[in-house]
């Protein structure tokens, strides 16, 4: 199978190139570190090359997945609450005051898609995890001062800050995308805008975002991720009810978070990008057009052969053809190899970037994504696949499902997207 690799066709390598890559780069960081000299660098690239060679001749014949024009939404919901449902019980997630944390995995993603569902489904109102998670929060809220921080310093160094930081926009996105199914900013609302203000970072380097937890884990507890946050802060202002965005009070605050967005835009991930390009169709002006158009070239560009994305080639920031480079793109964390096919979390969030800003819906590459979604979806339980570039987990644990719970929320976001609007110009097409 071929895939697309920053612009280039490789064959897909079988797991012992793979361990064999791994060797090799673990041997030449663990003994030069970064500063690998010219002749061994030569030397660990020619073995590379070797790999991908060793790779290319014995890569495993693997079927191509069934072309499907249609999803499964009930199953899909049915997987989502299912998820929900075990993360707001976990012990792992409870936290004090009867309270359970929020996660970038699974409650988040959930809660930003499972509404996308009610139309689908023909329900009357919101799921009952649905409700149980915003009750969850809203609690937190209003006990803001009570209830203890997601992590404390106990054991981490600088959790308690960032802990405050990342539970405060998501409070605030949440709570404001909920509000803005009703159109009225409640109470509930602001105060958890007004404690994401509160601890906006206002000097230094970071200045307009917010501390962020980081357990270098990509993509979204990395070093890299308070942008990721930042964008999250962009994505709840612009989506709260009432022309939120132009209250005079938040005035400065907002132009700082747009100040930090644009100065540190140059230096980010591609899937950060991606966030950020996102929060641009929900609040204007944190990028031109142009700068818009960059980001779509940007995506298109690592689309793969089979229509799909794969994480780990948009997780981090492609640093040239680097040692390190190579270890990011196949090596996990704990130095599993990972495979090169495409992936639910990428090729959703792509799909759903491109719908957003605004991409024709003919556009072959957004098409061909599209169909990768439709064809993926895991016909028994109504996931979508997606693995950890962090840790190698089984895919049938609980904790393994990590990534396929924000795989299929971001699926089921850009799939219900893709049919409203085709239902859209079907329909005015007909008058």
């Amino acid at each position: 199978m071929e895939i697309v690799f920053e612009g280039r066709y490789l064959t897909r390598p079988s797991l012992a190139p793979l361990h064999f890559l791994r060797s090799v780069v673990r041997s030449l960081l663990e003994r030069y570190g970064d500063a690998i000299p010219m002749k061994a660098a030569m030397r660990g690239f020619g073995a590379l090359l070797s790999c991908l060679a060793a790779a290319a001749m014995m890569a495993c014949s693997h079927p191509a997945a069934k072309i499907s024009d249609s999803w499964d939404p009930k199953a899909a919901a049915a997987y989502l609450d299912y998820r929900e449902g075990w993360w707001v019980g976990w012990t792992g997630s409870a936290r004090d005051h009867g309270t359970f944390c929020v996660s970038c995995h699974t409650a988040l993603p959930y809660a930003l898609s499972r509404p996308a569902l009610r139309a689908a489904l023909a329900e009357q109102a919101p799921s009952i995890n649905e409700r149980k998670l915003i009750e969850n929060v809203t609690r937190r809220v209003r006990l803001w001062k009570e209830v203890g921080p997601y992590y404390s310093d106990q054991g981490y160094d600088h959790k308690t800050a960032e802990s405050r930081g990342t539970e405060s926009v998501l409070n605030a996105l949440i709570l404001a995308g909920h509000d803005a199914q009703t159109g009225q900013l409640t109470d509930d609302t602001r105060a958890a805008f007004n404690n994401m203000w509160a601890l906006q970072q206002t000097t230094g380097e970071n200045k307009g975002s917010w501390p962020w937890l980081q357990f270098d884990q990509e993509p979204w507890e990395a070093n890299d991720s308070a942008y990721y946050g930042a964008t999250l802060a962009a994505m709840a202002v612009g989506t709260a009810p009432w022309n939120y965005a132009a209250a005079p009070e938040i005035h400065d605050n907002l132009a700082s978070l747009r100040e930090y967005l644009k100065r540190e835009r140059a230096g980010q991930s591609t899937i950060n990008r991606v966030f950020l390009l996102w929060a641009s169709t929900k609040l204007p002006g944190i990028l031109a057009s142009d700068e818009q158009k960059a980001i779509i070239h940007e995506i298109l560009s690592k689309q793969q052969a089979d229509g799909g994305w794969r994480l780990a080639s948009i997780a981090w920031k492609w640093n040239g053809w680097t040692i390190k480079s190579f270890e990011n793109m196949w090596l996990r964390e704990d130095g599993t190899p990972m495979e090169g096919k495409s992936d639910g979390v990428a090729t959703s969030l792509m799909v759903l970037a491109l719908q957003e800003v605004g991409v024709p819906r003919d556009n072959a590459q957004l098409k061909h994504g599209v169909s990768w979604l439709k064809s993926n979806q895991n016909a028994t339980d109504g996931s979508w696949p997606a693995t950890s570039v962090n840790k190698r987990r089984h895919k049938s644990s609980e904790t393994g499902r990590f990534m396929s719970d924000a795989a299929t929320a971001f699926a089921v976001i850009a799939l219900t997207d893709n049919q409203q609007t085709t239902s859209q110009v079907a329909s005015a097409s007909k008058h």
